[in-house]
């Protein structure tokens, strides 16, 4: 018996050669050498390795799942095994997947997935799919750990139909360029039903889905690169909701913000990513969907050596304009700082919503309130920082005074109005301009109209009226930021009596 054990295990641990040559040939690597490069060496423990040995030649019964660390932080692993049937589901793989989600509920850890499955297996879909062990009890136990641990997803192949719904529900999901896709339907499925020709790529490729539909977060340049990725999203974050994000060493950055560095003229873009290189802590800044919504920037970052998340408009984009997908990318990002206490700071600089026919029909008014509220309903510390201008309702979306903000500070580039000069005077006195017939009257007039206007929101008269706490220059703002945000660690984090929200999505 013991032999017959021991030949089963092998048999489990030793890849098929000619599903590994097939997948060499995809420049992937085995379930088992992404764990190997994921964790901590030596510290993966295997459940379930003999799942389905006495069935047909299924090792593992297509998943590897198990325990782990990540720099020290313990973590639950989920690996599809691509050389088994294309890492497809049966009934003990998903039971598997389900009781690696049950650990992590229980030990109250991390989770990372590493995807490469082909779905369930249509064969055996009564005994995975409708239960109350099926497959949807995976998406339940994963929405359950939504905000209580950091979920990720690194995706190297495909993630098909149901089996999609496994990246969704994660915080981050990092995508092999060229080998990743994620999809409902496949090609071959959307041209039967829907008489729609397409590609894989087109439909649900690594690229479309960071940065047109927003379904994943991070492009990963091959299997290495994504597990990389991992490794460092994770380093920002701490093990639970329960525990603080660590704490490193600080690195000051290699430069500092010059006093000059800002444009004065609100017209002029400028990339936001020179301000926040010159903030923080050196080469500390990780981008979360750099390529989708680049009119709004989000990411890690590391100030003094603890996390923080940075929210910043780049008028260099789109002028910095808000839209609907950049709200929706801001919001999903302050709610995971929010749930595992990551203080924010927002840097603004911002001319509004977007308006429009196109955008109105496409529910900017609801996109835009699903960002205010993430920025309400966010309890950790938080800064905002007018850069040059927040107008309208993008003052709110980037936490403004009303917003339990523990202060707003702005540099002497700042305004802050309902609306910029220009279009003030045009909506104010559009009746009288049209009716001066003399061009150069009519100039005069307007550029003492917007004179008053600028006057009335000086940066001096907002800190007067204490809408503003703090005007400084842009080299005391790492310093300044610093200091704000270590007074308001240990502050009350209670919001509001209820259940939960029913925010506007």
């Amino acid at each position: 018996m013991a032999d017959d054990i021991t030949s089963a295990v092998e048999r489990a641990l030793t890849p098929d050669e000619q599903q590994l040559a097939k997948l060499r040939g995809q420049n992937k690597m085995t379930a088992r050498e992404r764990i190997d490069m994921l964790l901590d060496e030596g510290s993966f423990v295997e459940d379930a390795v003999l799942a389905n040995a006495m069935a047909e030649r299924l090792p593992a019964d297509g998943v590897v799942t198990g325990r782990g660390s990540v720099d020290t932080v313990p973590v639950v692993v989920v690996a599809n095994d691509p050389m088994v049937k294309a890492g497809s589901w049966g009934a003990r793989t998903v039971e598997k997947m389900i009781r690696a989600t049950e650990t992590a509920l229980t030990e109250n850890v991390p989770i990372i997935w590493l995807v490469d499955s082909a779905g369930a297996r249509i064969t055996d879909q009564v005994q995975l799919f409708p239960g109350r062990r099926g497959a949807g009890r995976i998406f339940y136990n994963q929405i359950r750990l939504s905000g209580r641990v950091p979920q990720i997803c690194c995706l190297f192949g495909p993630s098909a139909a149901g089996g999609a719904y496994v990246p969704s529900f994660c915080d981050v999901v990092f995508m092999v360029d060229g080998n990743a896709s994620m999809y409902l339907g496949s090609p071959r499925m959307a041209e039967m039903v829907v008489g729609e020709i397409t590609t894989l790529e087109e439909m649900g490729g690594a690229r479309m889905h960071t940065s047109i539909s927003g379904c994943a977060d991070n492009l990963a340049a091959d299997d290495e690169d994504a597990l990389a990725q991992a490794r460092a999203y994770l380093s920002y974050f701490p093990r639970s909701w329960e525990h603080e994000p660590p704490l490193y060493e600080p690195e000051p950055p290699e430069e500092e913000l010059a006093d000059d560095a800002i444009p004065d003229d609100e017209s002029v873009p400028f990339d936001m990513h020179a301000v926040i290189d010159r903030l923080v802590d050196v080469e500390s800044f990780f981008e979360i969907k750099p390529a989708y919504a680049r009119e709004v920037i989000v990411g890690l970052a590391r100030l003094e050596g603890r996390p923080v998340g940075i929210v910043a408009n780049n008028s260099a984009h789109l002028g910095g304009v808000l839209f609907v997908d950049s709200a929706d990318k801001a919001s999903r990002f302050i709610w995971c700082c929010d749930a595992f206490n990551i203080p924010l700071v927002f840097l603004a600089d911002v001319p509004g919503f977007m308006i429009g026919t196109v955008v109105e029909r496409a529910g900017i008014i609801r996109h835009g309130a699903k960002m205010v509220t993430a920025v309400a309903e966010a309890t950790v510390p938080k800064v905002s920082v007018i850069v040059r201008k927040a107008y309208g309702a993008g003052l709110y979306a980037m936490s403004g005074p009303a917003f339990g903000t523990d202060a707003t500070i702005a540099l002497p580039t700042a305004k802050i109005a309902v609306m910029g000069p220009e279009a003030a005077v045009n909506a104010v006195f559009a009746n009288k301009i049209a009716a001066i017939d003399d061009a150069d009257e009519r100039a005069a007039f307007v550029s003492e109209q917007r004179q008053i206007f600028e006057t009335d929101v000086d940066v001096l008269r907002l800190a007067s009226e204490l809408v503003i706490d703090a005007v400084i220059q842009p080299s005391q703002l790492r310093g300044e930021l610093v200091r704000r945000l270590e007074h308001a660690r240990h502050k009350d984090r209670s919001f509001s009596a209820r259940r939960h929200g029913v925010p506007p999505v």
